[in-house]
């Protein structure tokens, strides 16, 4: 049985806290920067109101001087390179700086969706038929992939140059063009089905949320610009697949070792109700469109509440441990 976060009234806290002095990061070089900064102002804003004595920091690997400002804790909101792949947890480890989130191994390997979906193969976690592509077997791929298929980037998040091909000519197409620009790509089977997204908190499940946006699927305008994508929690899917995904969820975050929260995204086949999982998203958004604080809400959790059970489970940890 899947264990499920077990929610708390809107705006109650379950105890004093004790004020803490945490630099908000955010910002940052990737393609998810206007997003990141978002989701820090939105989490900055939250831990000020619970009585937290919070810097917010606008941070690039060319400047790291945020990070030499005395703090308790440094709450993470960036996205994308460099900060969610593990290299500014690396940074904050080698400063012995306490941080909310995953360490710099789990980060890295769940950006990288071709190793973290070797993994969740490894762990007994179903993922669609996939294929690495480099500027050696490209062409190959172009021409013998199964279509439709979708073609991503291995290592953006916010799908960032992610398309659905239906025809050969396109998959040559978006292949050269992600090869080209990043060196590599990930091609795999396209599932036609039903998007789930279910966020983890601690070792816990919130509920899962299907994702409904008006396009032929979740690209970054509907997660950050449109006001028509649908999320819904009254899922017509039977209860066992609902709680054999939520089981699995649990699986691939333990499999690519995460910890404090995350999101992992599914998709459910129409016509078979298999679940195949996309990826971990180990920073999620923390802004009004975001999934993680809508499943929270769901089981009443506030959005400040679940800001400060991530900056305790952070917290608890023994120092030296990020």
């Amino acid at each position: 049985m899947v264990k499920r976060v077990v929610g708390c009234s809107a705006g109650v806290r379950r105890r004093p806290v004790a004020p803490l002095r945490i630099t908000v990061l955010m910002g940052g070089p990737s393609a998810e920067r206007e997003v990141s900064l978002n989701s820090g102002r939105a989490v900055a804003a939250a831990l000020e109101s619970l009585g937290h004595h919070v810097v917010r920091a606008d941070i690039h690997p060319d400047d790291l001087s945020p990070l030499d400002r005395p703090a308790d804790l440094v709450f993470i909101a960036l996205h994308g390179t460099w900060g969610e792949d593990g290299q500014l947890q690396s940074i904050l480890d080698d400063r012995g700086i306490r941080y909310c989130g995953c360490d710099p191994s789990s980060s890295a390997l769940a950006m990288n969706k071709v190793l973290a979906k070797r993994r969740f193969l490894d762990a007994g976690v179903p993922t669609a038929p996939f294929e690495h592509v480099t500027p050696a077997n490209a062409g190959q791929v172009a021409e013998q992939f199964d279509l439709p298929a979708v073609v991503k980037p291995v290592a953006e998040g916010s799908s960032v140059d992610c398309s659905i091909v239906h025809g050969r000519t396109a998959l040559r197409a978006a292949v050269g063009h992600l090869v080209d620009r990043y060196g590599q790509a990930l091609v795999e089977r396209y599932v036609r089905g039903i998007e789930l997204t279910v966020g983890v908190l601690g070792d816990e499940t919130l509920p899962p949320c299907q994702v409904r946006p008006k396009g032929e699927f979740y690209d970054y305008h509907a997660k950050y610009l449109a006001d028509d994508t649908e999320y819904v929690f009254d899922i017509d899917l039977p209860e066992p697949v609902l709680e054999r995904v939520g089981c699995l969820t649990l699986d691939a975050f333990r499999a690519l070792g995460c910890r404090d929260f995350a999101r992992v995204d599914w998709m459910v086949e129409s016509d078979t109700l298999r679940p195949f999982c996309l990826e971990i998203n180990t920073i999620p958004g923390f802004t009004d469109h975001s999934l993680l604080p809508k499943a929270a809400a769901r089981v009443g959790i506030g959005f400040a509440e679940l800001c400060q059970r991530i900056v305790e489970l952070a917290m608890a940890r023994q120092p030296g441990r990020g």
